[in-house]
C-alpha cells in the first residue's frame, strides 16, 4: 500500500434522510498508520459516515474513498481489509459465542487460530454459552474478538469499548496498540474521552454532519482555556471581573475558573498576591474541547456549529 495516500479520504460528502442531512458537506482524511478519533454528539453523523465507508448505504453527494475505492461501487473489495465492531451487537439468539465468532472471522477469510484463543483467555470470555444469554458486555466481546481474531488493514470502531469493564476496556487498548503496531489504521468513534486522549494520534470532532476541527490532541489544546484553582485570595470573586476568566466558583476558599490563552497574563497579574497558599494549573482536557464545541452557551460552539470546517496544522 502506499502509504502516502490516505487509508480514508472523504470530501463534501453529504448524506440526506429526506429533509434530515446526517451528514453535510463532510471532509475527512485518514492517513496509514494512525489511530484517528471521530468525536462527536448522538445524531452528529457519525455512524451514518461508518455505514458509508462500509458501503452499507449510499451518499447523497461528495465522494469517499478506502483504500482508494470506491465503497458503494466495490464493497467486495473494500471488505476484504476491514474489521468492524458496532457500539450496539445484535447476535444470532441461538448460536454460541463461539460459532457467532467463526461465523465472523469466515466472512473476512476465517480466524488465526492461535489469536482466537489468545483474545478469549484475555478477555475471560466463555464462548460456549448461547448468544442469547450474554450481557451487553458481553455481546461486544464477541464482536472485538471476531475483529481483532483475523489481521485487517483498517478497522472501523463504533463505540466498541461501550458495557465493557475497565478491565476489560484496558484489554481492548492494548489490542488497539497491537494492531497498530502491526501497522494497521484504526477509525475510531467513541464519547469516552480518556480513551481518544490515551490511543489516538489525530481527531476530527463533528457537529450536524459537519467536520468543526480536525488535528492532533495538541493542536487542539491550544486553542483551548487552561484551569486554574488558586487557595488564599483575599477575595476570589473579584476574578470574574478579569478579562477572560470563565466560570468562576469559590469553594471552601478555593477559586476556580478557565482562562483563555490570549489572557492568561491578565490573569496572572490577578491572582499575584502575598496571600495566596496553593496555585494548580491544568491543561485543556479533551472533554473541555469536546464541550466547547457543542455548548450553546459558548460563542466558539456555535461558530463551530454553524459549519466552519477547519483544518488545525
Amino acid at each position: 500500500m502506499d502509504t502516502a495516500q490516505p487509508v480514508i479520504e472523504a470530501r463534501g460528502l453529504a448524506k440526506h434522510f429526506g429533509r434530515t442531512k446526517a451528514l453535510d458537506g463532510l471532509n475527512l482524511s485518514v492517513a496509514a498508520g494512525e489511530v484517528h478519533g471521530f468525536l462527536g454528539p448522538n445524531g452528529a453523523g457519525k455512524s451514518t459516515m461508518l455505514r458509508i465507508l462500509l458501503g452499507l448505504i449510499r451518499p447523497t453527494a461528495g465522494s469517499v474513498r478506502v483504500f482508494g475505492l470506491d465503497p458503494w461501487a466495490d464493497p467486495e473489495a473494500v471488505h476484504r481489509d476491514v474489521a468492524y465492531v458496532p457500539g450496539d451487537v445484535s447476535l444470532w439468539p441461538n448460536l454460541s459465542g463461539g460459532e457467532v465468532i467463526d461465523l465472523l472471522t469466515g466472512l473476512r477469510g476465517g480466524a488465526d487460530e492461535n489469536l482466537r484463543r489468545e483474545l478469549v483467555e484475555e478477555f475471560e470470555f466463555d464462548p460456549r454459552k448461547k448468544a442469547r444469554t450474554y450481557s451487553r458486555g458481553n455481546r461486544q466481546k464477541v464482536a472485538l474478538i471476531a475483529a481483532f481474531a483475523r489481521p485487517a488493514r483498517l478497522y472501523l470502531l463504533d463505540e466498541p469499548s461501550a458495557g465493557l469493564d475497565p478491565v476489560m476496556d484496558a484489554v481492548f487498548r492494548r489490542q488497539i496498540e497491537r494492531v497498530t503496531g502491526d501497522g494497521a489504521t484504526v477509525l475510531l468513534s467513541s464519547h469516552i474521552l480518556s480513551e481518544v486522549e490515551q490511543l489516538c494520534d489525530r481527531l476530527t470532532i463533528i457537529r450536524s454532519g459537519v467536520a468543526v476541527e480536525t488535528g492532533t490532541l495538541g493542536e487542539l489544546r491550544h486553542l483551548q482555556r487552561t484551569h486554574f484553582r488558586v487557595t488564599g485570595l483575599s477575595d476570589g470573586v473579584r476574578l470574574a471581573a478579569v478579562p477572560g476568566a470563565h466560570g468562576l466558583s469559590i469553594t471552601d476558599g478555593a477559586a476556580e475558573f478557565d482562562a483563555d490563552p490570549s489572557d492568561l497574563g491578565a490573569v496572572l497579574a490577578a491572582i499575584a498576591e502575598p496571600g495566596v497558599t496553593g496555585l494548580s494549573v491544568a491543561p485543556p482536557s479533551l472533554e473541555s474541547l469536546f464541550l466547547r464545541h457543542y455548548s450553546d452557551g459558548d460563542s466558539g460552539g456555535n461558530s463551530a456549529g454553524k459549519g466552519r470546517s477547519s483544518e488545525v496544522r
